[in-house]
Order: structure tokens, then C-alpha cells, then sequence
């Protein structure tokens, strides 16, 4: 399991490591500082809005969303347990992009559908050099 939560590809390029960092570290912050800071702690207006959504526990759904947003953004941020986080920020995405804003225009869902690419992709490479969780691995602690 610890090799599934902190591993990642290896990646020799030393720019692509930088593009990579840079790409995590904003992405990261940007969810977390300005999306889910708003929703810590969840307000009778967001569960309301979870609930008009069809989710089943409206107030787990909302913590977990806020959570998400919030702490995964900042793990996202320093490269720590970028996988998981990168997958509950992909499911958050998803469900903000294709129900959400299913209805809505384009150029409403863009963001939500941007930042889910984004965060598939950081599901998929983890990340990075320059990121905690390559350290931990390439300091043979964890495993």
C-alpha cells in the first residue's frame, strides 16, 4: 500500500522535473487557497447544494469535497501522497464538472474540466523529482 500512496514515475529530465514541480506546486495551491479554504468549514449552504446534487449523505459529501479541495490541494502543493490526493481531487473535479455544472455552458465547466486533467495527470505520474514523496522513496524509508 505505502508503495502505491508515494510512488511515482521516475523521471530523468532535470526541466521536466521543474515544468513538473511548478505545474504541482500552483495547481496545488490554486485548488486549495482559493477553492477549498471557502468550503472549511462547510457551511448550511453547501450541504444544501450537495443535497440538491442527489448525494446520499449530503454533509460526508460536502466534508469530504471541502477536504479534498483543501487538504489534498496542499499535498498536491509538496508533493506528498500525490497519488491519492491527486485521485480524490479527480473524483471532486469530476463531479463538479459532469453534474455540477452538467447543464451549464462550456465556459462554465472549463475550469472544473482543467483542473481534472490535471489532476488525472498527476494520478498517473506522480510528482515528480521534487516532491516529498520521492524523497521518502529515495531515502528508502517508508519502504
Amino acid at each position: 500500500m505505502l508503495n502505491f500512496i508515494f510512488s511515482g514515475e521516475v523521471i530523468k529530465s532535470f526541466f521536466l522535473n521543474i515544468g513538473l514541480a511548478l505545474l504541482r506546486i500552483f495547481t496545488g495551491l490554486s485548488i486549495s487557497l482559493v477553492h477549498g479554504i471557502n468550503k472549511i468549514p462547510v457551511s448550511d449552504r453547501f450541504i444544501d447544494a450537495t443535497r440538491e446534487l442527489g448525494f446520499p449523505f449530503p454533509v460526508i459529501f460536502a466534508w469530504a469535497a471541502g477536504i479534498s479541495e483543501f487538504g489534498c490541494g496542499l499535498l498536491l502543493a509538496v508533493g506528498l501522497a500525490t497519488r491519492p490526493s491527486a485521485f480524490f481531487l479527480s473524483s471532486t473535479m469530476f463531479v463538479a464538472a459532469f453534474i455540477r455544472h452538467a447543464d451549464d455552458p462550456f465556459t462554465t465547466k472549463e475550469i472544473a474540466l482543467l483542473y481534472l486533467a490535471i489532476f488525472v495527470f498527476f494520478f498517473l505520474t506522480g510528482s515528480g523529482k521534487f516532491g516529498i514523496d520521492h524523497l521518502l522513496r529515495s531515502k528508502k524509508r517508508l519502504y
